[in-house]
C-alpha cells in the first residue's frame, strides 16, 4: 500500500515503523529533528513540510493512496490536513485521531468522508471503566461479531492449581513468569498466572470468582492519581457509572482545572510532597479500585506499589511504553493502554482488519486474535474448510453460541465464526489462511 502519515510523534514513528514493512511510506512533518530521527532507524520517505500546506502533498498527485493517517498533536491540523490532502489527492481510506472528543462522530465521518476516526483519550478512559463491571478481571476486549467477551484474570497466589473445562468459554492463553504460551485442553492453571478466556461472559465470571480471590465483588470506591486530560476523562467515566471518585494531583493549577471540568462532582485532593502518607491521610486507603493515570510509566508503578502496600487489592497502571508491561504485570498490576498507545494500536487493528475479517491483538500485542464471519451473502455457505494446523495457536468455529475445536474440516454454515488465537510471531500463517478462504 502507498500510505502517507501526517505527524512525526510518537504514534506517527510507530505506525510508521511497523507499516514500512511491506508498504511504501511516507511520513510528513514541520519537525526536522523528529525526520531525522526517523531517516536514521527507518526505511521510509520522511518529507519536510506543512501538512496544512497545499504544496506539500504536490509530489502524490500522480498515485493512487492507499491510506492517509492523520496523527499530529492538534485536532485542528488533523483536520485540515485531512481535507487538503483529500482535495488534493486520490485516497481510499483516512484515519484521523482527535483528542477532544467529538460526541456528533457520525457527522464528522460524513461530512469529510473519514473511514475511521480515533479518541484516545475516550479509549484510555473507557477501558478503565470497562472494569468495574469486570470487578475480578484484568482486561475486558470486546467484538463485534459476537456477544462472547475476551477477559483476563489475574490468579490468586493462594489459588491452588487446577484445571477447567467448559462448553461456553475456552483458555485462550496464559502468561506465567512473563513468558505468554497459548495452552493444550489440559493446561493446569497455577497461582499468579494470567489467564485469558473467551467465551460466554456469565460462565467467566464465576471462574473469576474462584480464581480472584483477592478483590472486592463490586467498587464504588475509586481513586485516580493525576489530575492532567486523562485523570479527567477517566474521572468523569467513573462518575457516570455512579462511582465515588477521588482526584489525587500534585499540581494546584491542575488541581483547580480539573475541579472545574468536574463541576466539583470528585473530591480533589492536593499534595505538595509524594509522601506515602498521603493514602492514610486522606483515607484512600479504603478505595477498591486504584488507577495511576500520569504520563510517566515509571510514576504509576510507584504509586501502583503505595497503593497495594496501603491495602487496595486491585491497582491499575496507564502503560504508556510498552517497555513497562511486564514489569507491571510482574508487581501484580493491571494494565491499561495510555492514550498513545490506544491510537498506535486501534490504527493498526483497523488497518489489518477488513469487513469480513476482525484483527485484535491481546496480552500486551503479544498474541493475535482474528474472527472471520460467515455472512448470508458468504460464498463460504455450504464449503467444505480444511483446518490449519500451526504450533501453539489454537482454531475455533462458532455455532449457534457454542464454541468448537476447529480440528479437521467443517462445512461452514450461515452465521458461523471462524476464530483463531495466535502468538504474534506464529501469526503470518493463520492471517493468510483466514483472510483467503
Amino acid at each position: 500500500m502507498n500510505i502517507i502519515i501526517a505527524g512525526a510523534g510518537k504514534v506517527g514513528f510507530n505506525l510508521a515503523k511497523t507499516l514500512s514493512i511491506g508498504h511504501n511510506v511516507t511520513i510528513i512533518d514541520k519537525n526536522s529533528q523528529a525526520l531525522d530521527r526517523i531517516q536514521e532507524s527507518l526505511d521510509i520517505l520522511p518529507l519536510r513540510g506543512d501538512v496544512e500546506d497545499i504544496n506539500t502533498y504536490k509530489s502524490f498527485i500522480d498515485q493512487e493512496i492507499d491510506l492517509f493517517i492523520a496523527v499530529t498533536n492538534i485536532d485542528n491540523v488533523n483536520l485540515v490536513s485531512l481535507m487538503i490532502a483529500e482535495a488534493t489527492l486520490q485516497i481510499k481510506r483516512k484515519f484521523v485521531r482527535l483528542q477532544k472528543y467529538f460526541f456528533q462522530e457520525e457527522l464528522l465521518i460524513n461530512k469529510l468522508a473519514i473511514d475511521k476516526v480515533i479518541f484516545p483519550l475516550q479509549l484510555a478512559s473507557r477501558a478503565v471503566s470497562s472494569l468495574l463491571a469486570y470487578p475480578k478481571a484484568n482486561n475486558v476486549k470486546f467484538f463485534k461479531y459476537t456477544e462472547y467477551k475476551l477477559i483476563s484474570v489475574m490468579v490468586s497466589s493462594i489459588t491452588l492449581p487446577q484445571t477447567l473445562h467448559s462448553e461456553t468459554f475456552k483458555i485462550v492463553g496464559i502468561e506465567r513468569k512473563k513468558q505468554f504460551f497459548i495452552p493444550n485442553e489440559d493446561v493446569e492453571i497455577l497461582p499468579n498466572d494470567l489467564v485469558y478466556f473467551f467465551g460466554n461472559e456469565d460462565d467467566i465470571r464465576v471462574v473469576c470468582q474462584k480464581l480472584e480471590l483477592e478483590n472486592n465483588s463490586d467498587i464504588t470506591k475509586c481513586v485516580v492519581f493525576g489530575g492532567g486530560e486523562l485523570g479527567i476523562a477517566i474521572t468523569k467515566e467513573l462518575l457516570e457509572s455512579d462511582k465515588e471518585v477521588k482526584l489525587v494531583e500534585k499540581d494546584l493549577q491542575l488541581c483547580e482545572m480539573a475541579d472545574e471540568a468536574l463541576e466539583g462532582k470528585a473530591s480533589i485532593i492536593n499534595y505538595k510532597y509524594g509522601s506515602h502518607e498521603i493514602f492514610t491521610n486522606e483515607g484512600l486507603e479504603s478505595a477498591d479500585i486504584f488507577i495511576a493515570a500520569t504520563n510517566n510509566d515509571e510514576y504509576n508503578i510507584i504509586k501502583c506499589l503505595e497503593a497495594k502496600e496501603s491495602g487496595i487489592h486491585k491497582v491499575v497502571a496507564i502503560n504508556n511504553e510498552m517497555e513497562y508491561y511486564n514489569l507491571m504485570h510482574s508487581l501484580g498490576i493491571i494494565v491499561v493502554r495510555g492514550p498513545k498507545m490506544s491510537a498506535y494500536n486501534t490504527i493498526m487493528e483497523e488497518i489489518s482488519s477488513t469487513g469480513v475479517v476482525i484483527q485484535k491483538s491481546y496480552c500486551g500485542a503479544q498474541a493475535v486474535v482474528f474472527m472471520r464471519k460467515v455472512f448470508p451473502s458468504s460464498k463460504l455457505i455450504g464449503k467444505s474448510v480444511r483446518s490449519l494446523h500451526v504450533k501453539d495457536s489454537v482454531l475455533f468455529y462458532m455455532r449457534d453460541n457454542i464454541l468448537h475445536f476447529f480440528e479437521k474440516k467443517v462445512i461452514l454454515q450461515e452465521n458461523d465464526l471462524i476464530i483463531a488465537f495466535s502468538p504474534v510471531s506464529k501469526s503470518a500463517k493463520i492471517k493468510e489462511w483466514i483472510y483467503e478462504l
